[in-house]
């Protein structure tokens, strides 16, 4: 009698689907990842860097235990790009997963969907370690502030925000804070959250009049520790409540530590006095890694992979992947899967050879990803948002800017960006930059509705403050 072997990939995305649920299986999952098993480290395909983020930040505890339960053993997981997976994404698919982050965004996912207000946990390992970040001239400011919070934690009530594009380490960098606190003084107080851990913990405390254990919680300490802050700013309540959070802990002289993908004045939907409190204190911005330092974190990541790259294969890499440290990270896992399955030594021929089309796709130095993130935050939406069907005024304009900004800073055709912004037709992406063409020429303004009401603006100025925003201003 036949006994039928299932391949391991089966495996864990049934054991995913268990752990998750088919509804955000089918959602994150089913047709947006694509999974490959390589010497103990599980490569996980993703076709953006916010559908990537999102399945990182919100399933990966949920993939890392599904990969030992079938395996036996821990398992490694990585997050990259799949060039193909980005051509191939369904309308109906990116309808979805817009629709779900709006529903879902007053649910956590992480703390079992109830949303409950835990009590103060004693303080966890995070996964940043100071050690691990690779410093370089783009992040040495960043690295040398979060050191001295470190050493003198609560000698000095500045607040501090770091700020970048997505995947250059303000995550890494906020975690090995909270670390470092913990070793070198285990009587700080501390407490990490991302913006929508707050949001979540918020709104549950709200409904069930639990506001008190809630502050209790985020105010009674020395450091607040607060990533991917852009989250909360087109939430009105949730906003005016980490203003007075952040006014109570400044105002007994303890700390606030943010991250977020903008810099405060480009979140469009923070109030104006959140806004003057947070440039009053200390704004760092993370740069994109020079050619060594890209080197070097490749160096680091083969290292604990316990794998060796010869320096011209290390060379191409960091000439060709510019962007992030993500695509890096990626871009390595792909080289050493190849050299696995092939059983060819790394050389930069066969590095040529396996990374071709990878790096054709996501070697770019300004990304379409960047782009609508960078927009997006302005706005109050979702780069989801930009990918779906949806018109109304604030995601068509957010969406026209998006795409007249790649179509003059990358060398991507109307139809490639059409792919990549939720495979929209060329010709809308064609008549997008036609029409912010002619309202830029004219010197036109416009106009979009938020929650501090309806804003006016020149387009040539919004523009260019993008622009700088992502570094690519004349």
């Amino acid at each position: 009698m036949a006994i039928e072997i299932q391949d391991p990939i089966d495996r864990i995305r049934t054991q995913i689907e268990e752990i998750v649920g088919s509804q955000q299986f089918k959602i994150w999952f089913r047709h947006s990842t694509q999974f490959s098993l390589s010497d103990d480290i599980l490569k996980v395909g993703v076709p953006n860097l916010f559908i990537g983020g999102w399945i990182e930040d919100h399933f990966a505890d949920s993939i890392a235990e599904a990969a030992e339960q079938v395996m036996g053993r821990p398992i490694k997981v990585t997050y990259s790009i799949d060039p193909v997976l980005f051509r191939s994404m369904r309308k109906s698919q990116l309808n979805s997963q817009a629709a779900y982050i709006e529903k879902n965004a007053e649910r956590s996912t992480k703390e079992g969907g109830n949303g409950a207000v835990p009590a103060r946990d004693p303080q966890r390992t995070l996964r940043g370690r100071m050690e691990d970040f690779v410093v370089g001239a783009n992040n040495r400011l960043a690295y040398s502030v979060a050191e001295s919070i470190i050493e003198n934690p609560t000698s000095d009530s500045s607040t501090v925000l770091f700020h970048s594009a997505c995947g250059l380490g303000k995550t890494h960098l906020l975690q090995a804070i909270a670390n470092g606190l913990s070793r070198h003084n285990g009587k700080v107080r501390w407490i990490y959250a991302s913006g929508e851990d707050f949001t979540n913990q918020f709104l549950y405390a709200l409904r069930e009049r639990k506001l008190d254990a809630f502050r209790h919680r985020f105010r009674d300490i020395d450091v607040l520790l607060l990533d991917d802050m852009q989250f909360i700013a087109n939430k009105k309540a949730t906003q005016e409540e980490f203003f007075h959070t952040f006014n109570a802990i400044n105002a007994a002289g303890k700390r606030v530590i943010l991250a977020s993908d903008a810099h405060p004045r480009m979140m469009g939907e923070l109030s104006e006095s959140l806004v003057s409190r947070l440039v009053s204190g200390m704004i760092v911005r993370i740069e994109r890694p020079d050619v060594q330092t890209r080197k070097e974190i490749l160096r680091r990541r083969a290292t604990a992979l316990q794998k060796s790259l010869p320096e011209p294969v290390l060379q191409y890499i960091a000439d060709k992947i510019q962007a992030n440290v993500r695509e890096l990270e990626g871009c390595l896992v792909k080289l050493l899967a190849f050299a696995s399955l092939s059983r060819e030594p790394i050389t930069l021929d066969m590095a040529r050879r396996a990374l071709d089309d990878h790096l054709t796709q996501t070697g770019k130095l300004l990304t379409v990803s960047d782009i609508e993130q960078s927009v997006a935050t302005f706005f109050g939406i979702t780069p989801a948002d930009l990918h779906t069907s949806r018109k109304s005024r604030v995601i068509a304009l957010a969406r026209n800017i998006a795409m007249h900004i790649a179509r003059k800073h990358t060398d991507f055709s109307f139809p490639e960006i059409g792919r990549m912004m939720g495979n929209k037709n060329h010709t809308t992406v064609l008549l997008a930059c036609r029409r912010m063409g002619q309202l830029l020429a004219s010197d036109g303004e416009v106009t979009w509705p938020s929650l501090s009401g309806v804003h006016t603006r020149k387009l040539s100025e919004l523009i260019r403050s993008f622009e700088e925003q992502l570094g690519c201003a004349a």
